[in-house]
Protein backbone atom coordinates (compact mmCIF):
# COMPACT_ATOMS: atom_id res chain seq x y z
CA UNK A 1 0.00 0.00 0.00
CA UNK A 2 1.34 3.54 -1.19
CA UNK A 3 1.95 6.27 1.73
CA UNK A 4 0.62 9.02 0.30
CA UNK A 5 2.19 11.30 3.45
CA UNK A 6 5.53 9.51 2.12
CA UNK A 7 4.92 10.38 -1.45
CA UNK A 8 3.71 14.03 -1.72
CA UNK A 9 3.96 16.92 0.66
CA UNK A 10 3.14 20.85 0.20
CA UNK A 11 6.85 21.80 0.11
CA UNK A 12 6.92 19.79 -3.36
CA UNK A 13 4.93 22.26 -5.49
CA UNK A 14 6.55 24.79 -7.20
CA UNK A 15 3.50 27.69 -8.32
CA UNK A 16 3.69 29.89 -11.09
CA UNK A 17 7.04 29.27 -11.48
CA UNK A 18 8.95 30.68 -14.77
CA UNK A 19 11.21 27.85 -16.95
CA UNK A 20 12.51 28.98 -20.29
CA UNK A 21 12.72 25.28 -21.70
CA UNK A 22 11.89 21.51 -20.96
CA UNK A 23 15.86 20.83 -19.50
CA UNK A 24 15.04 23.92 -17.32
CA UNK A 25 11.81 22.65 -16.29
CA UNK A 26 12.84 19.27 -15.49
CA UNK A 27 15.28 21.11 -13.64
CA UNK A 28 13.45 22.77 -11.51
CA UNK A 29 11.17 19.41 -10.89
CA UNK A 30 14.24 17.75 -10.06
CA UNK A 31 15.25 20.24 -7.26
CA UNK A 32 11.51 20.14 -5.50
CA UNK A 33 12.07 16.08 -5.55
CA UNK A 34 15.22 15.86 -3.55
CA UNK A 35 15.07 19.30 -1.43
CA UNK A 36 11.29 18.30 -0.62
CA UNK A 37 13.35 15.38 1.32
CA UNK A 38 14.96 14.28 4.58
CA UNK A 39 17.51 11.57 2.57
CA UNK A 40 20.12 12.44 0.81
CA UNK A 41 18.72 12.75 -2.95
CA UNK A 42 21.08 15.17 -5.24
CA UNK A 43 18.89 17.07 -7.43
CA UNK A 44 21.40 17.03 -10.19
CA UNK A 45 20.80 12.75 -10.02
CA UNK A 46 17.71 13.38 -10.02
CA UNK A 47 17.63 15.50 -12.61
CA UNK A 48 19.74 12.76 -14.40
CA UNK A 49 17.40 10.38 -14.02
CA UNK A 50 14.37 11.94 -15.09
CA UNK A 51 16.08 13.66 -18.37
CA UNK A 52 17.61 9.95 -18.90
CA UNK A 53 13.85 8.97 -19.01
CA UNK A 54 12.93 12.05 -20.91
CA UNK A 55 15.65 10.99 -23.73
CA UNK A 56 13.74 7.78 -24.73
CA UNK A 57 10.67 9.62 -25.52
CA UNK A 58 8.57 12.50 -24.37
CA UNK A 59 6.97 12.31 -21.03
CA UNK A 60 4.53 14.82 -21.99
CA UNK A 61 0.95 13.66 -22.40
CA UNK A 62 -0.87 16.35 -24.28
CA UNK A 63 -3.00 18.99 -22.97
CA UNK A 64 -0.33 20.83 -21.75
CA UNK A 65 0.77 18.04 -18.75
CA UNK A 66 3.66 15.97 -18.97
CA UNK A 67 4.56 13.49 -16.33
CA UNK A 68 8.30 12.92 -16.37
CA UNK A 69 9.67 10.12 -14.38
CA UNK A 70 11.96 7.77 -13.58
CA UNK A 71 13.53 4.54 -11.64
CA UNK A 72 15.76 5.80 -9.12
CA UNK A 73 18.33 3.19 -7.14
CA UNK A 74 18.79 3.15 -3.57
CA UNK A 75 15.67 4.39 -3.42
CA UNK A 76 13.42 3.26 -0.56
CA UNK A 77 10.06 5.15 -1.48
CA UNK A 78 8.20 6.94 -4.35
CA UNK A 79 8.53 10.39 -4.12
CA UNK A 80 6.49 13.36 -6.49
CA UNK A 81 6.30 16.98 -6.81
CA UNK A 82 4.11 19.04 -8.83
CA UNK A 83 5.10 22.16 -10.90
CA UNK A 84 2.67 24.52 -12.66
CA UNK A 85 5.02 26.75 -14.89
CA UNK A 86 3.80 30.74 -15.29
CA UNK A 87 4.31 29.77 -19.15
CA UNK A 88 4.38 26.82 -20.96
CA UNK A 89 7.17 25.41 -22.47
CA UNK A 90 7.76 23.13 -25.45
CA UNK A 91 8.33 19.72 -24.15
CA UNK A 92 7.75 17.43 -27.28
CA UNK A 93 4.55 16.44 -26.33
CA UNK A 94 2.56 13.65 -28.25
CA UNK A 95 0.36 17.02 -29.96
CA UNK A 96 3.10 19.14 -29.80
CA UNK A 97 1.27 21.63 -27.24
CA UNK A 98 3.69 23.00 -24.81
CA UNK A 99 3.37 22.08 -21.34
CA UNK A 100 2.60 23.97 -17.89
CA UNK A 101 1.51 21.16 -15.56
CA UNK A 102 4.65 18.87 -14.76
CA UNK A 103 4.47 16.25 -12.41
CA UNK A 104 7.60 14.63 -11.52
CA UNK A 105 7.56 11.12 -9.80
CA UNK A 106 10.87 8.91 -8.51
CA UNK A 107 9.88 5.37 -8.09
CA UNK A 108 12.81 2.60 -6.19
CA UNK A 109 14.24 1.01 -8.67
CA UNK A 110 12.74 -2.33 -7.85
CA UNK A 111 9.02 -1.30 -7.75
CA UNK A 112 8.04 -1.71 -11.48
CA UNK A 113 4.48 -2.46 -10.35
CA UNK A 114 3.50 0.23 -7.96
CA UNK A 115 5.33 3.47 -10.90
CA UNK A 116 3.46 1.85 -13.44
CA UNK A 117 0.21 1.64 -10.91
CA UNK A 118 0.63 5.43 -10.37
CA UNK A 119 1.29 6.31 -13.89
CA UNK A 120 -1.24 5.45 -15.22
CA UNK A 121 -3.86 6.42 -12.77
CA UNK A 122 -2.22 9.81 -13.25
CA UNK A 123 -2.31 9.64 -16.91
CA UNK A 124 -6.12 8.97 -16.57
CA UNK A 125 -6.93 11.65 -14.57
CA UNK A 126 -4.88 14.31 -16.28
CA UNK A 127 -6.30 12.97 -19.84
CA UNK A 128 -9.83 14.43 -18.42
CA UNK A 129 -9.79 18.21 -19.48
CA UNK A 130 -11.90 19.22 -16.36
CA UNK A 131 -9.61 17.73 -13.70
CA UNK A 132 -6.92 19.78 -15.63
CA UNK A 133 -7.99 23.32 -15.54
CA UNK A 134 -8.71 22.41 -11.90
CA UNK A 135 -5.16 23.37 -11.75
CA UNK A 136 -5.27 25.96 -14.23
CA UNK A 137 -7.69 28.35 -12.27
CA UNK A 138 -5.42 31.67 -11.53
CA UNK A 139 -5.82 32.34 -8.09
CA UNK A 140 -5.59 28.17 -7.08
CA UNK A 141 -3.52 28.04 -4.07
CA UNK A 142 -0.80 25.75 -3.16
CA UNK A 143 -3.36 23.97 -0.58
CA UNK A 144 -5.70 23.48 -2.98
CA UNK A 145 -3.39 21.93 -5.43
CA UNK A 146 -1.61 19.83 -2.72
CA UNK A 147 -5.50 18.77 -1.96
CA UNK A 148 -6.24 17.68 -5.64
CA UNK A 149 -2.98 15.54 -6.39
CA UNK A 150 -2.91 13.79 -2.47
CA UNK A 151 -6.96 12.94 -3.96
CA UNK A 152 -5.59 11.73 -6.94
CA UNK A 153 -2.51 9.49 -5.70
CA UNK A 154 -4.81 7.96 -2.94
CA UNK A 155 -7.01 6.29 -5.95
CA UNK A 156 -3.78 4.66 -7.33
CA UNK A 157 -3.30 2.92 -4.45
CA UNK A 158 -7.17 1.95 -4.19
CA UNK A 159 -8.56 -1.69 -4.32
CA UNK A 160 -9.66 -0.99 -7.39
CA UNK A 161 -6.73 0.68 -8.97
CA UNK A 162 -4.27 -2.00 -7.37
CA UNK A 163 -6.13 -4.98 -9.01
CA UNK A 164 -4.89 -6.39 -11.84
CA UNK A 165 -7.37 -9.89 -12.10
CA UNK A 166 -10.60 -9.10 -14.55
CA UNK A 167 -13.88 -11.11 -13.98
CA UNK A 168 -13.90 -13.47 -17.37
CA UNK A 169 -16.89 -12.66 -19.32
CA UNK A 170 -20.06 -14.57 -18.83
CA UNK A 171 -20.88 -17.79 -21.09
CA UNK A 172 -23.05 -17.24 -23.42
Amino acid sequence: MIEISGIFSLDRIGYGVHASSKKRAIELLSKLIANGTESDLNSTEVFDCLFARERLGSTGLGAGVAIPHGRFPNLNRTICAFLRLKEPVRFDAQDDQPVDLLLGLLVPENCTDEHLQILSTLTKKFSDASFREKFRVPKVSPDMLYALLTETLSAAQSPQASSSKTEPPPDR
